[in-house]
């Protein structure tokens, strides 16, 4: 096969559409010697969905970069994302639990509306291809990497070497995030508003205190929380408190309010080192399900093995979505957040109420109908 020929399957894929992932002889055959389709690799945790259907989740044709100070997005080409996230087997089990990237190329329009094909399938061989599967597993650590101290390459990793630098005053992406169905009309209106508003508030004319002042005294229109942004109550490098829940992956749990998770972090919103991000005032006061503790996850800047002294949470369906951030607005990357468990408290449901209990909640944005969750970020 030809990838070039086909990369591009002729239109844009958009949210909902179905495809079929090729088979590993395909896929294989699309690769250079280092395993990747421009600049982005195709992992062994991919395999797993070889032969099997899809729905597109998102456009990836952009992603936040994490590589350098401040936060800055890139732009990408013939790439979605699917349902699918990595689960760390061929990386010494890391836990980030990523969005797959998955090239056009990749990939096949299908227009049976199932979930996934029967396994089992028939494979292409891949002994006349460029790479192996072999040079996949090789390749998930770099060349003459230290076995002590191993410098891993995923695809989070390789984020700086895809595509090129996007601005965020270039409109176009936002009107593709509108077309590609990542977002909708009103997310897309809400989101413009806000950034409108916040820039004007940092613009340091002495509009700042009195705007924020202003939209706490009106959320009780759209049921919000504090101002995204608003610090934390304790001094910068002061002790932060603790607690330890031992929360386990399905037991659900509760976020607090902004207001008290407030009362856990510094001016700088640390606690232990550990950020209270803007991304994470919307999910304020739902009850989600515990998804894992992670205690290690690969660090996308140095691409090593980060150990945390106290696990964290991650929840279902509870992602970053890109709502208030300058600099990644609507970024469809959709990482899992890391909460701290002072952040949380336990649920006591029975079982007949966990069909029936609100084991999410809905985000909803000034002016605008609530928007479902994606199922399954932003760096905590």
């Amino acid at each position: 096969m030809n990838a070039r020929v086909d990369k591009g399957m002729g239109k844009m894929l958009k949210v909902g559409d179905w495809v079929e992932v090729r088979s590993k002889g395909e896929i294989l055959a699309t690769l250079d010697e280092n395993g990747c389709l421009d600049s982005v690799p195709f992992m062994p945790e991919m395999l797993q969905f070889c032969g099997r259907r899809f729905r597109v989740q998102k456009s990836a044709h952009k992603t936040c970069d994490y590589s350098k100070p401040g936060v800055c997005t890139r732009r990408v080409r013939d790439t979605v994302h699917l349902e699918t996230r990595c689960d760390g087997s061929a990386h010494d089990g890391c836990q980030a639990g990523c969005m797959l990237y998955w090239k056009s190329a990749w990939l096949k329009v299908v227009s049976a509306r199932v979930a996934f094909v029967p396994e089992g399938g028939a494979q292409t061989s891949d002994r006349s291809c460029g790479c192996t599967e072999a040079d996949l597993w090789a390749r998930t650590k770099t060349p003459n990497s230290d076995p002590a101290a191993p410098r891993y390459v995923c695809q989070t990793t390789q984020v700086p070497l895809i595509g090129e630098e996007l601005w965020p005053w270039d409109f176009r992406q936002y009107l593709k995030d509108y077309w590609s169905g990542n977002v909708t009309l009103g997310r897309l209106i809400w989101s413009s508003v806000y950034s409108i508003y916040y820039n004007i508030s940092e613009a340091g004319i002495g509009a700042g205190r009195p705007l924020r002042w202003f939209y706490n005294k009106l959320r009780f229109l759209w049921g919000g929380s504090l101002w995204p942004r608003t610090p934390g109550v304790l001094a910068p490098g002061s002790p932060t408190p603790t607690v330890s829940l031992n929360l386990q992956p399905g037991e659900l749990v509760r976020i607090k309010s902004h207001e008290e998770i407030l009362k856990t972090v510094t001016s700088e919103n640390l606690n232990r080192g550990m950020r209270w991000d803007a991304e994470l005032v919307p999910y304020c006061g739902g009850t989600y399900r515990v998804l894992n503790r992670v205690s290690r996850l690969i660090h996308e800047q140095t691409g090593k093995m980060t150990e945390m002294k106290t696990p964290c949470i991650t929840l279902d369906s509870v992602v970053c979505q890109g709502r208030y951030t300058f600099g990644r607005m609507m970024c469809p990357k959709a990482m899992y957040p890391y909460w701290r468990e002072i952040w949380l408290e336990r649920v006591n449901a029975t079982a007949s109420d966990t069909d029936t209990e609100a084991t999410s909640k809905s985000v909803r944005e000034p002016g605008v109908p609530s928007e479902p969750v994606s199922i399954p970020g932003t760096r905590g």
